[in-house]
């Protein structure tokens, strides 16, 4: 089935759980003109747009991948048109700060479109992800004249961007990297080195590629203090802007994947023949720092990426049980129904729903949050969303992504033996799926980064401000008193009490019982976008209440979705909490030898 973009459920989501009214009454964007009556309009070009030209690649892009020939990376045929089209019509602007060629939208707004285009093709999608995280660092850290140079043309969709990190012996330790930045007598470097899994390191689909690269120069600290961040075009950019000779950046292999197989990741080789020209993003030994603004961008981005792929998932496997004609219902009709009147099938279907609407709202409930930390003239305001907000990325990273996978195989589940055939398409949600964990900081390391640097470091403060916040939202449900609003406000009680005395646990034994904590480190990410992700919910049920009778339909769903979360998934909560306070110990109970 085609894929069609779930507007009205984010415009429900950006009206009534992120703020969108809030948002956009800050001064910058009010000044700017922009309203809550300019999103619907926004969200339905950008879902035509992507139902029409993007989508209907996404198959023949897993089935004709992008290749290298004679040196040129060649995308699937149609990817470059429609990326002519996607910029022309201003999608990679969408965000991006107006005196630079882009539209200075929301982040919120943005994201629904950004969301969009991912569940269209995401394969296609991750150019301009990497594009737009490569311009956030250039606009955060290079100087103005870089910023002139390089940031009006890949808003504009004419050139785009590439993140280069990760090294044959470096991968998520970035302070093993190597390449070297040797300085120049006219203030450039040269580039000696080879970087490996860059995303649309090369391709034909724009004129230019402006690769962020980090890099060592001489007597450089050792660690990941002695890190730099570079800028290096694949062509050259003359004074008046045009493009002059090929830089000595080389793709000299594709590489073969499980999923995304359109999206060419490349190794690229910098400097066989004296060293690619390259301009310093700000100071010295100040790159990780740097890149870090982009690898935020890129985590945030990838847990959109999650959202997705599983509404795209969910879409196939409610077409697919509302036309499978198989057995009889289970109440004794005389003849077959469709497959979707089966108790187990539904439960597939809510599960689907539950998760993929809970990581959106969380998802978009964040974006709101760094657009307030931004907009607000309040310090105290944006220090408070900021901290909301960085808590908030590993989750939307981590949990998001896992779920997908989730999600992506129970379609596959839903399909039966025809979800197992590739013409289907469904299985290449799940190919598509399983490097969602894995790229931009795999599960652990946001599970990780979320105990010791979002969690600890704060002595747990910010997740208790988000525990006050969820037990303001379990009291209006016991004051609504309907029976699915106390049902819900039951469960979420208990979840938010296990995640509560997760968090003393964690800040009391992080440093004396290091290794046990960070055992439950995974666990304790998945407790905590189960407990947000049903905040969000109950929520969401809250509103529904109020305006059902003006749709209801759409908001009788809701209210049955939040409690089924509740009911069916939030319980999770209560075993991962076990694992967490009392597991450690027996995960690290086998010596290496042992294994």
């Amino acid at each position: 089935m085609p894929y069609i973009a779930p507007v009205k459920d984010m415009l429900f989501v950006m009206n009534e759980l992120a703020g969108l009214s809030e948002v956009v009454g800050y001064p910058q964007y009010e000044q700017a003109g922009i309203d809550i009556d300019l999103a619907p309009a926004i969200l339905e070009e950008a879902a035509k747009f992507n139902q029409d030209v993007i989508a209907p690649l996404n198959w023949p892009g897993d089935q004709n991948p992008s290749t290298l020939q004679d040196g040129e990376v060649r995308t699937t045929p149609g990817f470059k048109e429609a990326f002519s089209q996607f910029g022309m019509a201003g999608w990679q602007g969408v965000v991006h700060p107006a005196q630079f060629g882009g539209q200075g939208l929301p982040r919120l707004i943005s994201v629904a479109c950004f969301e969009m285009v991912n569940s269209a093709n995401m394969s296609f999608a991750l150019c301009p992800m990497l594009t737009d995280g490569a311009i956030e660092a250039l606009l955060t850290a290079a100087s103005p004249v870089l910023q002139e140079r390089f940031v009006p043309k890949m808003i504009s969709g004419e050139w785009t961007g590439t993140m280069n990190l990760t090294e044959p012996q470096a991968g998520s330790d970035l302070s093993m990297v190597r390449t070297r930045a040797l300085p120049q007598a006219d203030g450039s470097y040269k580039i000696i080195g080879t970087k490996i899994y860059i995303t649309y390191g090369d391709h034909d689909m724009a004129k230019n590629i402006v690769h962020l690269v980090l890099a060592r120069v001489p007597g450089a600290p050792e660690g990941i203090k002695g890190i730099s961040l570079f800028v290096a075009p694949k062509f050259m950019v003359n004074t008046d802007g045009s493009l002059g000779e090929r830089n000595d950046i080389q793709c000299v292999s594709l590489e073969h994947k499980l999923g995304i197989k359109a999206s060419p990741t490349a190794v690229l080789q910098f400097g066989d023949h004296g060293g690619a020209v390259a301009y310093l993003v700000g100071e010295e030994n100040r790159g990780l720092e740097y890149m870090f603004v982009m690898m935020n961008a890129a985590r945030f981005s990838v847990g959109m990426q999650g959202v997705a792929i599983a509404e795209r998932a969910y879409q196939k496997a409610v077409q697919y049980a509302k036309d499978r004609v198989q057995s009889r219902d289970l109440n004794w009709s005389p003849e077959p129904v469709a497959i979707i009147h089966q108790p187990d099938v539904k439960r597939m279907l809510m599960t689907m729903r539950g998760y993929t609407e809970a990581s959106r709202a969380l998802a978009y409930y964040a974006a709101a949050a760094i657009d307030i930390q931004h907009a607000s003239p309040d310090e105290l305001i944006q220090k408070e969303h900021q901290a909301i907000y960085e808590f908030l990325v590993p989750i939307v990273k981590g949990f998001s992504t896992e779920m997908s996978i989730e999600v992506a195989s129970l379609g596959i589940q839903v399909h039966g033996g025809m979800g197992f055939i590739e013409e289907t398409g469904v299985a290449q949600y799940y190919r598509d799926a399983r490097i969602l964990t894995i790229y931009e900081g795999t599960t652990a390391i946001q599970a990780n980064d979320l105990v010791g640097r979002k969690t600890v470091r704060d002595k747990g403060a910010t997740a208790l401000i988000l525990a006050g916040k969820i037990i303001q939202t379990e009291k209006a449900l016991m004051e609504m008193g309907t029976s699915d609003a106390k049902a819900t406000s039951i469960q979420l009680t208990l979840a938010r009490q296990a995640f509560e005395s997760v968090v003393v646990y964690i800040v009391g034994n992080a440093k004396i019982d290091t290794k046990a904590v960070y055992a439950g480190s995974v666990a304790y990410l998945r407790l905590c976008g189960l407990v947000l992700g049903a905040w969000q919910m109950s929520r969401a049920l809250l509103v529904a209440y109020r305006l059902r009778d003006q749709d209801p339909s759409f908001y009788n769903a809701k209210i049955a979705t939040a409690r089924f979360f509740a009911e069916n998934l939030l319980p999770q909560t209560q075993a991962l909490a076990t694992s967490i306070l009392e597991g450690g110990y027996s995960t690290n109970a086998l010596a290496v030898e042992q294994f």
